[in-house]
């Protein structure tokens, strides 16, 4: 691909990237604020049903110590001496015991006008309140002056925490004067069983922002917020929380106003009642002030799924802008993919006319062409044809060269045959006339073995000297080369070579045909005779061997001088010879090499690493033929 698309694809690609960035932010914070919105309906919903359950909880025993100022047992008990209050005290115990148990309060007692405890629903336990002296809490100031009060603290004699409800106790017969206290204690451990299940925190704190209820059991008695001097103060002086220090709440909460939500994180997950270890740090707070009491009531609802799905519809957002805009540029390439391919298809017929035109022509160019070509062919064919007869009369020419040469030898070998002829034949009519017929016919055997010798001697110039076509055959190369010997026998012993014949019958079988072989052989023994001619020992070596190909070499060594450089480059060129002028016309090797060509061998020459010549028939087996 070219730089230039390349960085187009690049460019589009980083653009579609960053669109689907963009895409991805805004979805996430469409969808983290719609979430934060839900969440903080459903977390509103759950607190508004969570402030009525602690609003029924509480305000059921509101009027109850009223109740308790109307009953007689408690007038009569307040107003008698305090030597009569000993009589009294069981009635007032009993109906307050009786109420008691009927609402399910913690305790209803009453104080008279010093704070002491006069009556006590709890009168049958050990622990009980009688005698207790209660003139510091806030809740008995309050109510001794006329006025209703309720107040969160811990009892210290059982180390319990509870809610009291108090209201004055007025005497109809003393003008409505205040003649004691009634207190109603409530426990608020309902409420934190009730919150156990949840998997939420909750916690509840008073108009001191002192968390009293808590699912979170580390966070009872923290401040939400630090605490002024004079409440300090006053918390420690009316030891309203016992001996358990205030301590502040684990994150910041600040000062949410009416309807407001915060987004607190903790510095480790809150561990909830049961040892229930929450996985979340982030948390939507929502607050709630309950009429009456001042208290505050807060939920922490989890974050982390609001997260998740902001991130999720990011995801979604971020994909679904991807597959548009990958969606665009794909309708966009396809449009130009088929301007292209129209564009392409136009400039293909415009081609294919103009092909069909140049094709038109081109076909004429062709047809004469081939016209001339087969023309050629059949002139290449005639010429071939006159060159074989050619190259067949040449070899035949050389067959009578050497004929011509073996003239005086075969001469010599017959001649001795005929004069023993003449003289048995002229014995032989003697003796029968004489009558000596044994003697005769011994002369006749004589001579017709004499005629066998010269048969042995005439057929092989006659199998030599045919002019037949080449046919080849699975051929013995020792009895090829017996002939050739027998051919040039005069020629060797002449000239005092020795023959070393190293090439065994039946053990070198070539494909070839016989006639040609013999006059291959001829040549090249002939040759190697003349190159001996001048020197010192003469010796002819042949070997016929297997090479590795499976081909057989069959090697004509002579100890000559052996090849120049300038000759082993031309040895094989037609009139080409070393042999001084009027000697041979160079035609020996060339039509040799072509013969062992014909038959699918060659002919290579080489010098001797021991001194002289060495030519090498490389052929075909009869085995490879087969194959």
């Amino acid at each position: 691909m070219p730089p230039r698309p390349r960085l187009h694809v690049a460019a589009r690609l980083a653009l579609v990237a960053l669109c689907m960035l963009l895409a991805g932010v805004a979805v996430h914070h469409f969808s983290a604020r719609a979430g934060l919105a839900a969440l903080r309906a459903d977390t509103r919903h759950d607190l508004d049903l969570l402030a009525t359950a602690v609003d029924g909880s509480v305000t059921r025993y509101e009027h109850l110590p009223s109740a308790v100022a109307l009953s007689s047992e408690v007038l009569h008990l307040l107003r008698a001496a305090e030597l009569e209050r000993e009589t009294l005290q069981p009635a007032a115990n009993h109906y307050l015991e009786r109420l008691n148990s009927f609402f399910g309060g913690l305790a209803i007692f009453v104080l008279d006008t010093e704070g002491t405890v006069v009556a006590s629903s709890d009168w049958i336990y050990s622990d009980n309140l009688l005698g207790q002296n209660q003139k510091l809490r806030s809740y008995f100031q309050a109510a001794v002056r006329g006025a209703p009060d309720r107040y969160y603290a811990i009892d210290e004699t059982r180390n319990e925490a509870g809610y009291f409800f108090a209201h004055p106790i007025r005497d109809e017969g003393q003008d409505w004067r205040v003649v004691g206290v009634a207190v109603v204690k409530i426990g608020l451990a309902d409420l934190e069983r009730r919150w156990m299940p949840r998997n939420e925190p909750v916690l509840l704190a008073d108009a001191n922002g002192v968390v009293i209820v808590a699912s979170v059991p580390d966070w009872r008695y923290t401040a939400l917020r630090p605490l002024s001097g004079e409440v300090a103060a006053e918390i420690g002086a009316t030891r309203r929380f016992a001996e358990h220090v205030i301590r502040p709440f684990p994150a910041a909460l600040g000062m949410p106003s009416a309807g407001e939500s915060l987004l607190v994180s903790f510095p480790e997950a809150p561990t909830l009642a049961g040892e229930r270890r929450l996985t979340a740090r982030d948390f939507l707070v929502e607050t709630r002030l309950l009429p009456g009491t001042g208290w505050q009531l807060m939920t922490f609802a989890d974050l982390r799924g609001r997260r998740a799905d902001a991130l999720t519809d990011a995801a979604l957002g971020a994909a679904a802008t991807g597959c548009v805009l990958l969606l665009g540029l794909f309708l966009q390439q396809r449009r130009r993919t088929l301007k292209s391919r129209a564009e392409a298809q136009a400039l293909l017929q415009k081609a294919n006319a103009e092909l069909e035109q140049k094709v038109s022509l081109r076909t004429a160019d062709l047809t004469a062409a081939n016209e001339r070509l087969r023309a050629e062919v059949a002139e290449r064919e005639r010429a071939e044809q006159t060159l074989r007869a050619a190259q067949d009369e040449l070899v035949q020419a050389a067959k009578l060269a050497v004929l011509g040469q073996l003239a005086t030898g075969i001469t010599h070998e017959l001649t001795q045959p005929l004069g023993a002829l003449r003289t048995l034949g002229g014995n032989a009519i003697e003796f029968m006339r004489r009558g000596d017929q044994a003697t005769a016919r011994g002369n006749l055997e004589i001579m017709a073995t004499l005629v066998d010798r010269m048969g042995e001697i005439i057929d092989p110039l006659k199998t030599y000297a045919r002019k037949s076509p080449a046919r080849p055959a699975s051929v013995d190369v020792a009895h090829a080369l017996r002939s050739a010997l027998f051919l040039l026998d005069q020629k060797l012993r002449r000239a005092g070579v020795a023959v070393d014949n190293r090439c065994e019958p039946g053990r070198a079988l070539a494909w070839c045909d016989q006639n040609r072989l013999e006059q291959v052989l001829v040549n090249l023994i002939g040759n190697a005779v003349d190159a001996m001619s001048d020197s010192p020992l003469r010796t002819l070596r042949i070997e016929a061997d297997a090479a590795p190909s499976g081909r057989l070499l069959v090697r004509v060594i002579d100890s000559g001088p052996g090849l120049s450089d300038d000759a082993l480059a031309h040895i094989f060129e037609p009139f080409f010879t070393t042999k001084p002028a009027g000697v041979g016309l160079g035609l020996g090797l060339a039509i040799s090499q072509d013969i062992v060509r014909d038959f699918g061998g060659d002919l290579s020459a080489a010098n001797h690493p021991e001194g002289g010549a060495v030519f090498t028939l490389d052929l075909p087996t009869a085995g490879e033929h087969q194959a």
